[in-house]
């Protein structure tokens, strides 16, 4: 790609964040001469530490704690952040002066079309999957002949700054949210090797109670694959795939990955492996190869992950279980190995409009305790809802791990996985997670 093409561009980021790939992306376009325009609903105050990494450049104008319609009007493109709205009146804007909205990784796909893209989504199981995906084939580096890299929705990664390394034949394995797919929707591109995990109601105060929308989104994964691109699914999600599909269609099936040794509990956890392995397939990597990667892969932060075991109780973190079905899940790989109810759960948070009915189901029935963090979810969860085991409601969730480790007894398990989002009591979800994992390494 030649760093020419951003030169005197005149972009406007929409949303710089607090996560780091903001800051990447504003880094590189900087660097590449363009001129740029920050635009952020949070305050100086509020991105100090973000702005302090970008201070050196003089091409970089800032408009914090609000949106000016201006800046959508006078502009060669606009680089939205993931979660901006779909309906955003500056977006709005901006297209209505025909001005293109770009997001990350589709923007990246669009300058490298070069490079193979691996791109995995599912409201359920992505991230493992995508972690999987890399391992695999990060490990067979060497005898791919290409070197491979790792972007979209990970935390503290920015996908443009990439085009500085990456040569023709090089393979990108990439998260997608459905935000981030609406950006392949507006280029009218789909990644070369596309895995969709599962499907089921989230975000839905984004997407305004309507999952068409949400599916919409989540479907410019596979909508515009070509003949030689292919498609690999969980079981679940088949019936959702139109049947003129163009691409190959694979479906990964868990049996063939019984016998691998996987450190992470959890059948579905075991598909979202097995569509892995399909990918380390389609390049040909030997499977004793690809076995070795799987027996060598540490787990992920934040999704089952088990810390450590305090005076008897085992603690695990599945903080990024936003939804009810997340931590359903979560909790059934739990107690496939145990007796008895044990496990003592940590969830609340901000209300996501999605139905609660199963998962008060599912934690009356395999629960010893809840505990619960303040937040609209929360809230929706007491009033609405009939939790008939012990429960409490935490000040903070500092107050909440006491709370449940008080609950606890000699071969409990204390479960964080909240169900709801993070938004409210937290900067993001990351923020919370952070704070757990202090507070229990804290712990003797």
């Amino acid at each position: 790609m030649n760093k020419n093409f951003f030169k005197n561009k005149k972009i406007t980021i929409m949303g710089l964040g607090l996560l780091g790939r903001g800051i990447g992306d504003a880094v590189f376009l900087a660097e590449c001469g363009a001129k740029l325009t920050i635009t952020d609903l949070k305050t100086n105050e509020q991105l100090k530490e973000s702005l302090n990494k970008l201070k050196k450049f003089k091409n970089i104008k800032y408009v914090l704690g609000e949106h000016r319609l201006e800046d959508f009007q006078n502009c060669d493109m606009v680089l939205k952040a993931a979660g901006v709205p779909f309906d955003s009146i500056y977006i709005s804007e901006a297209k209505k002066h025909k001005i293109p909205i770009e997001m990350d990784v589709s923007l990246f796909a669009k300058c490298a079309p070069e490079i193979k893209i691996i791109g995995i989504t599912g409201t359920r199981g992505k991230s493992m999957t995508t972690a999987l995906i890399y391992e695999i084939l990060k490990q067979n580096e060497k005898s791919l002949g290409r070197k491979v890299y790792l972007g979209g929705n990970v935390r503290g990664l920015a996908t443009l700054p990439l085009l500085k390394k990456v040569k023709k034949g090089d393979i990108l394995v990439c998260e997608l949210d459905s935000w981030q797919l609406q950006g392949f929707g507006e280029a009218k591109i789909s990644p070369h090797i596309s895995v969709f995990t599962s499907f089921m109601p989230d975000h839905m105060n984004y997407y305004k109670n309507s999952l068409g929308d949400y599916f919409a989104d989540k479907a410019n994964i596979f909508k515009y694959q070509k003949k030689r691109d292919v498609l690999i699914i969980r079981s679940g999600v088949k019936k959702l795939i139109p049947k003129n599909l163009k691409s190959k269609l694979i479906m990964a099936n868990s049996k063939n990955v019984s016998n691998f040794k996987f450190i992470v509990p959890g059948e579905f956890q075991r598909e979202n492996l097995a569509c892995a392995v399909e990918v380390g397939k389609l390049f040909k990597i030997p499977a004793e190869k690809i076995r070795k990667a799987v027996e060598n892969f540490k787990g992920l932060e934040g999704r089952l992950q088990y810390i450590k075991t305090v005076k008897g109780v085992k603690i695990y973190n599945d903080n990024n279980a936003t939804t009810p079905e997340a931590t359903m899940a979560g909790i059934e790989a739990l107690r496939q190995d145990l007796s008895g109810k044990n496990i003592i759960l940590i969830c609340g948070g901000a209300d996501k409009k999605l139905d609660l009915a199963g998962f008060v189901k599912d934690v009356n029935k395999y629960c010893k305790a809840v505990v619960m963090i303040p937040g609209t979810g929360t809230d929706k969860l007491i009033t609405n809802y009939k939790l008939r085991i012990m429960n409490e409601k935490a000040k903070d969730l500092k107050d909440a791990v006491k709370t449940a480790l008080g609950l606890a007894s000699r071969e409990d398990i204390i479960l964080f996985s909240l169900a709801f989002a993070s938004f409210g009591m937290f900067q993001n979800e990351y923020d919370r997670g952070d704070q757990f994992m202090k507070i229990i390494k804290s712990l003797k």
